[in-house]
């Protein structure tokens, strides 16, 4: 994965699902055409949630399922958003024919279990990692610097 020179980092507790929602927003208001959020995390870690309230920001109202199935869910939002979850992927190379790259041209893409095609992520990628720290959902992200004007929780 490719540095970039300028780095934003910081560290976020998310006690509720309100926070979890602020933290979507935060993302979503800065989101744009060639942006990949990538969302690390175990199983049950918010990743989805995340997801979820990201699409909620850009005015998805209807259900968002999670794309473990279908592998990617497309949304007509500004910019249009593709949500994937690489969890069953076998290879990289199936990102090819998800239409990963076409899906970064034209809007922004948010990647859950990225750790399955590190490589297709854009070295400007905003990566999120979910845990726990005591008892308490977190969020370390790390991205390129202009993040760091936008993400509040």
């Amino acid at each position: 994965m490719a540095e970039i020179d300028e780095t934003f980092r910081a560290a976020f507790a998310l006690p509720d699902l309100d926070a979890t929602a602020r933290l979507g927003a935060s993302i979503a208001g800065g989101l744009r055409a060639g942006d990949a959020v990538a969302l690390w995390g175990d199983l049950g870690a918010g990743k989805t949630t995340l997801a979820r309230a990201i699409l909620k920001a850009l005015g998805v109202s209807e259900e968002v399922p999670s794309p473990t199935f279908t592998l990617v869910q497309s949304y007509d939002t500004k910019p249009a958003v593709s949500h994937y979850d690489l969890y069953r992927l076998k290879s990289g190379r199936e990102l090819e024919e998800l239409g990963f790259e076409e899906a970064l041209v034209d809007g922004a893409v948010l990647v859950e279990w990225p750790e399955r095609a590190p490589e297709a992520l854009p070295p400007e990628t905003l990566h999120v990692r979910l845990g726990t720290r005591d008892g308490v959902r977190t969020a370390r992200l790390t991205g390129p610097a202009r993040w760091e004007k936008l993400i509040h929780v």
